[in-house]
C-alpha cells in the first residue's frame, strides 16, 4: 500500500496559551475522527505532527489513522518556523519511500499553521524547504499578529483565520480533512492515471476562512 503521507506544523509559542491551544487541539481531534470515517484515508493517509517554538520537534512521527493518538500540547517560547521547515523537510527526505524496483510514497501534504512572526531564520529555512517536493503546502495565518507575508514566500498557497478560537479552527481542520480525504479517494481511484489533484480541485475553504 503506497502511504499518502501528511505533516502538521504547528505554532506551539507562547502566544498559543489558553483558548488557542485549546482549539487547535480540539481542532486535530476533530480531523482525525472526520478522516477515520473515509475507508480510503483510512487505507493509505499517515499522519505526523511537527510542534515549533523555540525549536522544533517531531511530537508524533509518521503514524496510520487507525494508531494515530493526540499528544499534549504546551504554549511556550516563541516561534522558530525556520527551523520547522529544516525538520519538516529533514523527516520527508528520510520517511518517504522512492525506489526504482516498487512504487513508493505519494508525494506528502504540508499543513503550516502559525499566529505570529518568526525569530529565527526563516528564510535559510524556506529555501531548504524548496529542495524536496510536496503534492502540496497549505500555510495558515491564525489570528491577526501571523506574518502572511512569510508564509506567502513559503508557499502560495496561504489562508488565514480571524480568530485563532474553537469556531474557527475546528472550520479549519474539517477543511484540512476535506482536503485530505479528496486526495486519499483520488489516489485510491486512480493510481498513477490521474495522480494527486492540484489544489485548486479540492474544497473550497468555508466562507469565513480567507485566502489569500
Amino acid at each position: 500500500m503506497r502511504r499518502l503521507p501528511v505533516y502538521l506544523l504547528l505554532d506551539t509559542s507562547a502566544s498559543m496559551k489558553g483558548e488557542p491551544i485549546e482549539a487547535l487541539i480540539k481542532g486535530i481531534d476533530t480531523m482525525i475522527r472526520a478522516l477515520r470515517q473515509n475507508p480510503q484515508a483510512i487505507e493509505s493517509v499517515y499522519i505526523s505532527i511537527i510542534t515549533f517554538s523555540n525549536t522544533a520537534q517531531v511530537l508524533i512521527p509518521l503514524t496510520d489513522l487507525g494508531s494515530f493518538q493526540m499528544t499534549e500540547l504546551k504554549a511556550t517560547g516563541q516561534t522558530a518556523l525556520g527551523a520547522a521547515l529544516r525538520l519538516v523537510t529533514d523527516r520527508i527526505n528520510s520517511e518517504i519511500k522512492r525506489t526504482m524496483e516498487e512504487k513508493g510514497d505519494w508525494k506528502p501534504i504540508v499543513f503550516i499553521m502559525t499566529d505570529g512572526v518568526p525569530i529565527d531564520d526563516w528564510k535559510k529555512g524556506a529555501d531548504y524547504f524548496a529542495t524536496c517536493k510536496t503534492a502540496y503546502t497549505v500555510a495558515c495565518a491564525a489570528g491577526s499578529h501571523a506574518d502572511t507575508s512569510v508564509l506567502k514566500q513559503i508557499t502560495p498557497h496561504v489562508i488565514s483565520l480571524e480568530k485563532a478560537d474553537e469556531d474557527s479552527m475546528s472550520r479549519f481542520f474539517l477543511w484540512m480533512s476535506s482536503s485530505i480525504g479528496t486526495t486519499s479517494v483520488r489516489v485510491e481511484s486512480n493510481g498513477d492515471t490521474l495522480g494527486l489533484p492540484s489544489l485548486d480541485e479540492l474544497p473550497p475553504p468555508p466562507p469565513d476562512i480567507n485566502i489569500l
